[in-house]
């Protein structure tokens, strides 16, 4: 590309004369997290996560925080390679755009070198590993794929890179994106009724920042559908039968937090169970939905019972799958899940699981930390009744008894109560109560 071509590309990215006027709403969570991992070691730091969950945002917060701290902002260099203006990506693009920092901006120290949606250009990991053994650039990439480095470089790289995952708004933040303050106790007392609207809005349109901040949700989520279907899944992947693709999403995305098999899914859209178990590790491998196993001490038992699934965002589920009125039930455990899964990226020991026995008897979450299990985790929205009551208490009995736990929680719509099993005390808690607490993701 002409040298001149790539500064106007780099000038509309970058703040070394006019800062940028949108750097997004902060996260404080993770941008203190990123500082930290910058601040505290040497090594290329990888963000990870789904399309649209905030990291591009991210990195600009960073590099404003950083000149907000001292730092030259010629000393700052950001790359969104999502911009059309880049017609070849590969590592030659990567050294011309070095060249031409280096040559027109003059950065007076070593540089930070933030690398937006870096998966799609050709050889990036050579360059920057060269980048970093030569000491040439402090190294931030980003992109929206689960395994961002490959086989051959990760390896490379082993010990060399630190992992930081985004996902979309934890409830907790959402309300922050609303103007509703929960940091202390004290702001919840009056807010109630007004926490609990938020829930249900939660719930329905789902979590993107992008989402959460319009006021046309369902246009934005299709739009935020048909770029993941195309960059993420059907480019990257090179996928020839993309109309069994979209249809297996949908099918997941309208039995989100059920019990599923390849055979199932393949024979209900008339599919190869292979092909379908192949899409499935596409759709993780891009945060599109994750698969949680059954607990058992047998690693076989695990492998061949059904799993269930759970979608990153319950807004496209009501957007491309079911009803929300008719599925809250299903739609509350995937937002359970979400924020389980959110403290099982930041602490590697936590495993996430559910049980069933042979009476089929089951507890939606087993967490298990190290090598005890600590908890249980039963979401009931709807525990007036007094059979479904005493269904969910018998299935945690057992699963208590058999795993040796004493914490166990019921997650519902309003209720609020304990109740005691045996001489073990179980907590009924309303979901937005269990979100706000210390127990689930902040």
């Amino acid at each position: 590309m002409d040298k001149n071509e790539l500064l106007s590309i780099l000038k509309d990215w970058n703040e070394w004369q006019v800062p940028l006027s949108d750097i997004g709403i902060i996260r404080p969570e993770y941008l203190n997290r990123l500082a930290g991992l910058i601040e505290g070691s040497n090594q290329v730091i990888t963000i990870t996560g789904p399309r649209r969950a905030g990291k591009s945002y991210l990195m600009r917060q960073m590099g404003r925080k950083l000149s907000d701290n001292g730092l030259n902002r010629e000393n700052i260099l950001f790359v969104n390679f999502e911009d059309p203006r880049f017609t070849v990506l590969d590592a030659k693009l990567l050294g011309q755009i070095y060249d031409v920092y280096k040559g027109f901006v003059s950065p007076t120290s070593t540089p930070y070198i933030f690398l937006d949606e870096v998966q799609d250009v050709a050889g990036w990991e050579k360059w920057v590993l060269t980048m970093h053994e030569l000491k040439k650039a402090r190294i931030i990439v980003s992109g929206s794929n689960a395994h961002l480095l490959s086989r051959e470089l990760g390896t490379l790289l082993t010990g060399r890179h630190i992992d930081l995952t985004v996902f979309p708004l934890s409830f907790a933040e959402y309300l922050k994106f609303n103007k509703i303050e929960t940091a202390k106790p004290m702001d919840i007392v009056g807010q109630e009724a007004e926490i609990d609207g938020a829930l249900c809005r939660y719930i329905e349109s789902g979590s993107f920042p992008e989402v959460v901040l319009s006021a046309r949700k369902t246009e934005v989520l299709l739009s935020y559908f048909e770029d993941l279907l195309t960059k993420d899944l059907f480019r990257r992947f090179r996928v020839r039968k993309a109309a069994l693709m979209k249809s297996l999403i949908k099918y997941y995305l309208s039995n989100a937090s059920n019990l599923m098999t390849f055979s199932a899914a393949g024979r209900a859209l008339q599919a190869n169970p292979e092909t379908v178990e192949k899409f499935c590790g596409y759709f993780e491998d891009v945060y599109l939905f994750f698969s949680l196993k059954r607990f058992s001490f047998k690693v076989k038992e695990q492998e061949k019972s059904p799993r269930k699934i759970y979608s990153v965002d319950t807004g496209l589920c009501n957007s491309l799958g079911f009803r929300f009125s008719d599925n809250i039930g299903r739609l509350a455990e995937n937002i359970v899940f979400l924020a389980l899964k959110r403290k099982q990226i930041q602490d590697p020991r936590t495993e996430l699981f559910y049980w069933k026995d042979v009476d089929h008897r089951e507890v939606d979450f087993v967490v298990k930390e190290g090598l005890k299990v600590s908890r249980l985790i039963q979401v009931c929205w709807d525990m007036r009744d007094e059979k479904t009551k005493n269904r969910e208490l018998r299935s945690l009995q057992k699963a208590m008894k058999e795993l040796k736990v004493k914490d166990a929680v019921i997650i519902t719509d309003s209720l609020e109560s304990e109740e005691d099993l045996g001489g073990n005390v179980v907590k009924v808690v309303p979901l937005w109560k269990w979100l706000l607490s210390g127990r689930a993701s902040s």
